[in-house]
């Protein structure tokens, strides 16, 4: 009939439910299982903590600014009743804008996700998908099934955003951490996508050695991580520690090793915990694994130092520390790579070891100095170069008139650049290797200066120092700017060495200096400097002011 047909277009016109509720959100919500002060939409706040309230910090909580109408949720405090009392009211708020979206019909807008790259494998299946002029990824009709709309509601509830608790059958992974003191808290819970490692005191003693709950392995793997589907803590490895610190890896890892008391020590005490979760683009975790480090007490023992650590891996993708987030920190590594053979076109570029197997994360390095200063024996010692952190190396190499000229260049080469110099140098401290725009290409430069050696036959220039400028800038918010690397220039200074008489030897200087430039460009306030004015005023023109 003409009626159902037209009340099933407005069912599809008018899309889903909205998938945010105001009268949930609460941006003031900080502390876990607390109540914060004025944050009158906190949950965990009751009756008393609201009389005790002198204003609400958030007084409207509302969605998308952009939607045409939308819910709001509003608070107030009753000062005038005794005891005061929190107001809460939910109302419609219409967008007066011309240029407003009437329904968010369309989830997967609603979240962003890594696009796909393009590879010779799924070449094709892009292709023939976005070739057209235009593409649309709209069903042709919403289900109806309410059912299964709260199965999909439920399953994204569980897919996580950056520095959301993650939570747990029982409550939330724990990470315990000290707060006041040393003395270890299980109150602090591990949030998505924040790497944390924590160390901590804890009491102990051999004659309670089986019923101190944080010190088992059951404490740390017993309850299953919240997802779309559950996912169980397994056991990676087991190391085990004597009294005198020697580690032993056993071989099995799926034995639950609890606490019990042999020969008058508590063994199995966990003194370690590293949690590793492997979570997808989308936010939704699908692995969990923890690593242990168990000990043993004896009766002298009042208290053991636990160690926490928990780290996040993307699936299909190997992890690679960052130096930032986004912009370099101070004194952690700078991040390069090069583009491998076989990629004529900045597609993507891909991290390589620097130094043979001395530089596993991508870093940037430059020469490391060592005791003895000989230049042949420092080759393949490295050290990264750190963001800010001014640095100058080097050695001492000792030629004689026996020694070629082709072979010493190529080796004082390795020397000050490594076995495998970097291309690329990231810009931010977090940039992804196919993100080819945050990567700066390191300049080459090089020049010759007008010391001369007598010690070849004929002519020779052989490199004798690396310098590598690294010039940044802030970028961002003049509130909390960023460090950003705009340009890295590598110069190799060579020098020209003679023929030096038979028998005789000569020592020549090796250097490796790294220098950062600061050349951000002051914020402008609105109007021009003052200018400079030539000119001497009177000896009196303050008087009698000093």
């Amino acid at each position: 009939p003409p009626e159902t047909r037209s009340a099933a277009r407005a069912r599809t016109r008018s899309g889903p439910a909205p998938v945010t509720d105001v009268a949930k959100l609460c941006v003031c919500d900080l502390l876990v299982a607390q109540c914060d002060v004025n944050c009158c939409c906190d949950p965990d706040c009751s009756a008393a903590d609201f009389s005790l309230f002198t204003t609400c910090s958030v007084p409207i909580v509302t969605g998308d600014s952009h939607l045409c109408s939308q819910k709001a949720a509003i608070y107030s405090l009753d000062v005038e009743a005794n005891p005061p009392e929190r107001i809460f009211k939910l109302i419609d708020q219409v967008n007066p804008s011309v240029f407003c979206i009437a329904a968010t019909n369309y989830k997967q807008a609603l979240s962003f996700s890594s696009p796909e790259m393009p590879t010779p494998e799924n070449f094709d299946q892009l292709l023939e998908q976005f070739r057209s002029a235009s593409f649309s990824a709209e069903p042709d009709s919403w289900p109806m099934n309410t059912d299964a709309q709260s199965s999909s509601d439920a399953n994204e509830t569980f897919r996580y955003e950056y520095g959301v608790p993650i939570q747990t059958a029982d409550a939330f992974l724990r990470l315990p951490s000290p707060v006041v003191s040393s003395w270890c808290s299980d109150a602090n819970p591990a949030g998505f996508l924040v790497n944390q490692a924590t160390k901590c005191t804890r009491s102990v003693s051999v004659e309670k050695c089986g019923n101190i709950q944080a010190a088992s392995m059951l404490f740390y793997i017993n309850s299953s991580i919240l997802a779309v589907s559950t996912v169980n803590i397994t056991v990676q490895s087991i190391v085990v520690q004597s009294l005198n610190g020697m580690r032993t890896s056993l071989n099995g890892s799926d034995v639950l090793r609890l606490p019990m008391i042999l020969d008058e020590l508590c063994i199995n005490i966990v003194l370690g915990v590293s949690y590793h979760i492997t979570y997808t683009d989308t936010g939704e975790i699908i692995e969990a694994a923890a690593s242990f480090v168990l000990g043993a007490i004896n009766k002298e023992a009042l208290s053991i130092q636990q160690s926490f650590e928990i780290s996040f891996t993307q699936v299909n993708t190997k992890p690679v520390p960052l130096s930032g987030n986004p912009g370099y920190v101070v004194g952690l590594p700078l991040r390069a790579g090069f583009r491998p053979q076989g990629y004529p076109s900045p597609v993507e570029i891909l991290f390589a070891a620097l130094v043979l197997n001395t530089n596993k994360y991508s870093q940037l390095t430059i020469l490391q100095s060592t005791s003895n200063q000989d230049c042949l024996a420092a080759q393949g010692a490295r050290t990264p170069v750190l963001f800010g952190y001014n640095m100058i190396s080097g050695c001492k190499l000792r030629i004689t008139a026996a020694m070629k000229c082709q072979p010493l260049t190529q080796t004082l080469l390795d020397l000050l650049k490594g076995q495998n110099f970097p291309e690329y140098v990231a810009s931010f401290g977090n940039s992804q290797a196919q993100d080819v725009l945050d990567w700066v290409p390191i300049t080459h430069l090089h020049t010759s200066e007008q010391r001369i050696y007598n010690t070849f036959q004929s002519s020779c220039q052989i490199p004798v120092s690396l310098e590598i400028e690294v010039k940044w800038t802030k970028y961002g918010s003049l509130v909390n700017p960023q460090a950003r690397i705009v340009n890295v220039t590598a110069t190799i200074t060579t020098t020209t060495a003679k023929q030096l008489p038979s028998g005789r030897e000569r020592t020549i200087p090796i250097t490796s200096s790294v220098v950062f430039t600061d050349i951000s460009a002051p914020a402008e306030p609105g109007y021009k400097a003052w200018p400079t004015i030539n000119f001497k005023l009177p000896f009196d023109f303050f008087f009698p002011f000093v």
